[in-house]
């Protein structure tokens, strides 16, 4: 039997493509979803290209007919907008005056006529009055990570003695069919000697050569950084390795994520010349309360914005260890580092390019495979970001852009995941992170 599925705004503008991912159910959109689109398609963000997107998609579709009617969709579904139901006789203790009230009076009308309905929508409160009122609603997941647990990037993998001594002195070591099978393409292994887990040794799984290989040393340090515990160990091999083009670093507030990208970047771009700069931007996403209008150019107003970025800047060419005897200012000038917001990055091309996305777990599903397609020949893209922390309202911790992207791509071969749990800030960041 077909349901019919009532599709709240947000979900539109979250992915202006849903219409299509109810096989052949019936997807029904009251006509105030069409209103309060309309309201945000000036808007030069993210909800004002999807809600540009959406109309333009749903215009094409009114060609075959009436979409008060309905028209047929892609997988043999069914669209349909229309002002619906004479509701008001059937909904009661609720104000109709609220567009969100209009939209579950409508659902609640097609239920009254016998059909099965269930509201879509990424507003929980919204859910929740639908469910005080008996009706079915759920929240828009088809673009999530397949579990809820985000993949670590690494794992502990015992040997026998024999094994483990023929990797330090080979420095790799050949694995089974089964053990591949069980590990994906650079996933990190703490390598231990059964019985004994204190001889242990680290290494990453390459596809490639199907085997374990060592870490790439970073003895002198990366722009005067060094890893501190196993987990930044990793993240350096991974950030360091050339035959990786994305990686992504997951981790609470205080494990390095951001710090040790842009060391890395730093070293290969204008130490070692393998990049001709290094880009590092971030979402303009408001914690809190929006501070509204920003006086100033362009660089004053994004100032707020970037200083996360420029702190971790200022500490690496403080550190006394710090190889490069100009200022970032200086490289800044020269072209080397530029620091934007991802705000104007749709349509460009970035090849030979040192990229860091921090905080991306504020953007959607969408908003990462735009900035991944950016890629030109030679860029590395780094993601960081928390998803603990996430200040987009319609994102959590499994549908944001970050974890989807990792869930998605971790079997590709040039692509790494590091899972940082090791706070290194401070004493007291890390208690904050753990207890607070």
């Amino acid at each position: 039997m077909r349901k019919t599925f009532v599709l709240d705004t947000n979900v539109l503008l979250f992915d202006p493509r849903s219409i299509f991912q109810f096989e052949d159910n019936i997807v029904f959109l009251p006509i105030i979803v069409v209103e309060e689109l309309d309201r945000f398609k000036k808007d030069q963000n993210e909800n004002g290209r999807n809600a540009r997107y959406f109309s333009r998609v749903v215009d094409e579709l009114r060609q075959q007919g009436s979409l008060a009617e309905g028209v047929e969709l892609e997988g043999g579904g069914k669209l349909v907008i229309s002002i619906g139901e004479d509701y008001n006789s059937s909904v009661t203790g609720i104000d109709l005056k609220i567009n969100d009230n209009k939209i579950l009076a409508n659902a609640l009308a097609l239920k009254d006529k016998g059909e099965t309905v269930i509201l879509i929508s990424k507003d929980i409160n919204l859910r929740l009055k639908a469910d005080a009122l008996g009706l079915p609603s759920q929240d828009y997941i088809s673009r999530q990570a397949s579990s809820e647990e985000v993949f670590s990037g690494q794992k502990i993998f015992e040997v026998t003695a024999e094994r483990l001594a023929k990797f330090e002195s080979e420095r790799f070591l050949d694995m089974t069919q089964e053990e591949m099978e069980n590990s994906f393409p650079n996933e990190y292994m703490i390598i231990c000697e059964e019985g004994n887990l204190s001889h242990r040794r680290l290494g990453r799984y390459s596809a490639q050569k199907k085997g374990l290989v060592p870490l790439i040393r970073v003895r002198e340090g990366v722009f005067g950084i060094y890893p501190k515990n196993v987990e930044q160990q990793f993240a350096f091999d991974a950030l360091l390795n050339h035959e990786v083009n994305l990686v992504s670093l997951i981790g609470k507030a205080g494990t390095g994520k951001t710090l040790l990208a842009i060391a890395a970047g730093l070293e290969q771009t204008v130490s070692q010349r393998l990049y001709n700069r290094v880009l590092v931007s971030r979402p303009v996403m408001p914690m809190g309360r929006d501070l509204g209008f920003l006086p100033g150019d362009v660089n004053e107003k994004l100032g707020p914005w970037m200083q996360p970025i420029f702190d971790n800047i200022d500490f690496l060419f403080g550190t006394k260890s710090s190889p490069s005897e100009v200022s970032w200012d200086e490289l800044i000038t020269k072209g080397l580092l530029h620091v934007e917001p991802l705000t104007y990055i749709r349509g460009r091309s970035l090849p030979e390019q040192y990229m860091i996305v921090d905080e991306a777990q504020n953007l959607s599903p969408h908003e990462i495979k735009t900035i991944i397609t950016r890629a030109g020949e030679g860029t590395k893209i780094i993601l960081t970001g928390d998803t603990e922390q996430i200040d987009n309202p319609y994102l959590d911790s499994l549908n944001n852009g970050l974890s989807y992207c990792v869930d998605r791509l971790k079997t590709e071969e040039i692509v790494a995941h590091i899972l940082l749990k090791v706070g290194e800030r401070s004493p007291l960041s890390e208690l904050a992170s753990s207890l607070m």
